[in-house]
């Protein structure tokens, strides 16, 4: 068996795949799905939460258990390959991520120039009327999927949206009073509460793990675009993607989704989508077939220690502004590139992951207060959230990194834009980096070759000129404030001189 290394991967076989890359919501936990009047929407009417205090614990855990083994299906999919590569003789293991983790000594079969790809993950039962939610890479480029519900009957369901971003997918099958779920409130969770976990690991229909919830608010993950997480010790294996996490009140408050393995097998460390994040995405994906988000306008980064002194923040909390997008909300609001945004909408900003959440959740055209910080002074800005636009895609966002050495810029060369090919818009007004000499100040703190050069200090820098006559000015034991572009990205990086 090759050697594996720590992996963060999609907990359901056949189809998974790796996840390269949640927003929080507050959603009315009695509020119906709001949809057209040509869509059925997932039936309000949910069993009731069980009420724990005339319980002993195991009856407890017993009640709960069978509420939500009767809510979650087993879900199969297929899809048609092409590929003429041998096969593992498991069927399990087809993946061909199981196999980076396994290794290729399985005993293999001749492969068909055609065959089908199998996939196993589970789902939840949201509506009386067939909607279930799964996990986007359970359902993935499926050709054909097929629903095992708990009775051992079995449905053709028809995808009604999926949103790679969150990992949700929404698929329906055609029948009526089915069992469904109550929703519970994810953002009242917290670490340390039991919690069980309902799947199909490994084709092993209707089991239940129980564990605890070891942290919430998981994020910067790199498994999908929108990440919040609630993390749990509940046995998490491929099979259970898309199945149910569940409180002691019977109440759904979780979607699993991933788990972090060397193995390919539970490791203790598994996350689920928080219910409140799916129950939004669902709803809109049956509305809209689309997932519609807000947007802001702003291109934000982490603070760090060395930024949170250049712009006077008591702490690393919060969001900073790099840069405000030309005709944005943002724009046309009092926002600034080098505020901190500290709150949003009276909810404090933990970090720039936890306000994309915030932000995307907002319905477009809502006013909303963003409270931040500028210059030592709290102000409080009003703005309306516009539609995230479709031609804006995730980009990969730069992250620097602190660094320290002589002075500051010491090392780096430069030269003029107009001496590249390529210069896209006034916007980039700067210098490009052209050299950046290794383990230099400027180098440990993450400064690339190929990086526009537009400010030092919060002075422009339009030409090599400026470049020189700032930086001779510097002092050498200070530290230097950029801001660069890099890609489509904008960000500030701070340099430090050596200790002395």
């Amino acid at each position: 068996m090759r050697a594996a290394h720590s992996r963060l991967f999609n907990c359901a076989a056949g189809l998974t795949a790796l996840l390269l890359a949640t927003v929080q919501c507050t959603v009315d936990q009695q509020s119906p799905v709001d949809v057209p009047t040509h869509v059925t929407a997932p039936a309000t009417v949910a069993a009731p939460a069980l009420s724990s205090s005339s319980l002993l614990p195991n009856d407890t855990f017993i009640a709960v258990a069978k509420l939500a083994r009767a809510s979650v299906v087993n879900i199969s999919s297929s899809q048609k390959s092409a590929r003429t590569e041998q096969r593992f003789q498991n069927p399990f293991f087809n993946d061909p991520f199981f196999r980076r983790f396994f290794g290729e000594e399985e005993r293999r079969l001749p492969a068909p120039k055609e065959r089908r790809e199998q996939g196993l993950g589970s789902g939840v039962i949201v509506s009386a009327d067939g909607h279930i939610l799964t996990n986007n890479h359970v359902v993935e480029k499926a050709d054909d999927i097929k629903v095992l519900l708990p009775d051992k009957r079995t449905f053709t369901a028809k995808v009604v949206g999926t949103d790679p971003k969150t990992d949700v997918a929404v698929i329906k099958i055609d029948a009526t009073n089915l069992p469904v779920l109550a929703w519970g409130d994810s953002s009242q969770l917290q670490v340390g509460e039991l919690v069980l976990a309902v799947g199909n690991p490994f084709g092993l229909n209707q089991t239940v793990t129980m564990g605890i919830i070891s942290a919430v608010g998981r994020a910067n993950m790199g498994i999908v675009d929108y990440e919040d997480f609630i993390q749990t010790d509940a046995a998490i294996n491929p099979g259970n993607s898309g199945g149910a996490l569940v409180n002691l009140k019977g109440e759904l408050i979780g979607v699993n989704s991933a788990i972090f393995s060397r193995t390919g097998g539970n490791m203790g460390i598994g996350f689920a989508i928080p219910s409140n994040m799916a129950k939004s995405v669902m709803n809109s994906l049956v509305k809209h077939g689309k997932v519609v988000r807000g947007w802001l306008g702003v291109s934000i980064q982490e603070i760090t220690p060395d930024l949170a002194k250049e712009f006077a923040a008591p702490d690393t909390r919060g969001a900073l502004v790099a840069e405000v997008m030309e005709g944005s909300p943002a724009a046309k609001s009092e926002l600034q590139r080098g505020d901190i945004i500290t709150a949003y909408n009276g909810v404090a900003v933990n970090d720039p992951a936890h306000l994309r959440s915030l932000v995307a959740d907002t319905t477009p055209g809502t006013g909303v207060t963003v409270t931040l910080l500028r210059e030592k002074r709290t102000k409080d800005v009003r703005l309306t959230v516009q539609e995230l636009p479709k031609d804006i895609a995730s980009s990969t966002r730069p992250e620097p990194s602190n660094g320290r050495g002589e002075h500051a810029l010491a090392g780096v060369t430069v030269e003029s834009l107009s001496t590249r090919e390529g210069r896209r818009s006034r916007s980039e007004d700067g210098v490009m980096v052209s050299e950046v000499r290794p383990d230099s100040p400027a180098d440990r703190a993450g400064l690339k070759e190929g990086d526009i050069l537009r400010e030092i200090n919060r002075k422009p820098v339009r030409t090599v000129q400026d470049f020189e006559r700032l930086v001779n000015g510097l002092d050498p034991k200070a530290r230097a404030l950029l801001l660069i572009t890099r890609g489509q990205g904008t960000i500030f990086l701070s340099v430090n001189p050596e200790d002395s």
